[in-house]
């Protein structure tokens, strides 16, 4: 199986990240995290892009705030698939990484998710693994059937005590 790449742009956005990180343990998805940033370490960041795919990478996630440039850095030197999480920040509340993100130029696609959405990208990236793999795509349709059966059992639990 190829394993999914965790680029964080600080150290900070750990705790978002780490949602997503809980959402791959669970489906037993090899993957690396690691923290660079588009800016203080642009070298590290290009040359990990460069070499990912020959690392058996599949997908590469890369988690920024504020000016998130991080996620673009990453696909203009890759041609594996790129998701970004905006992050939010004290200012602007990631509206600013929501768009920093998002606005691609063509040619350079990266999918976004929503701002702190670490969990999505983590099933975002399982699900493009999953194009070629049924075991993988199997274990994705049972935790659905498992969200399923959460939201039916909480609706029943409601409608037995107000609807009589």
């Amino acid at each position: 199986m190829k394993k999914i790449g965790i680029i964080m742009g600080s150290d900070s956005d750990l705790p978002i990240v780490e949602k997503g990180i809980k959402e791959l343990e669970s489906l037993e998805v090899p993957f690396e995290v690691h923290v660079y940033s588009a800016h203080r370490t642009p070298e590290e960041a290009i040359a990990f892009a460069k070499g990912a795919r020959a690392k058996g990478f599949g997908v590469l996630i890369c988690a920024a705030g504020m000016a998130a440039h991080l996620a673009g850095v990453i696909a203009a030197n890759t041609t594996l698939p790129v998701i970004g999480i905006p992050c939010s920040a004290a200012n602007l509340q990631g509206l600013d990484a929501l768009l920093a993100t998002v606005m691609m130029p063509s040619g350079i696609p990266v999918a976004t998710v929503a701002i702190n959405g670490a969990a999505n990208a983590a099933l975002l990236a399982v699900e493009m693994l999953a194009v070629g793999d049924d075991e993988l795509a199997e274990k994705l349709e049972e935790k659905r059937l498992e969200a399923k059966d959460k939201v039916l059992q909480k609706d029943k639990a409601i409608s037995d005590k107000y609807n009589h």
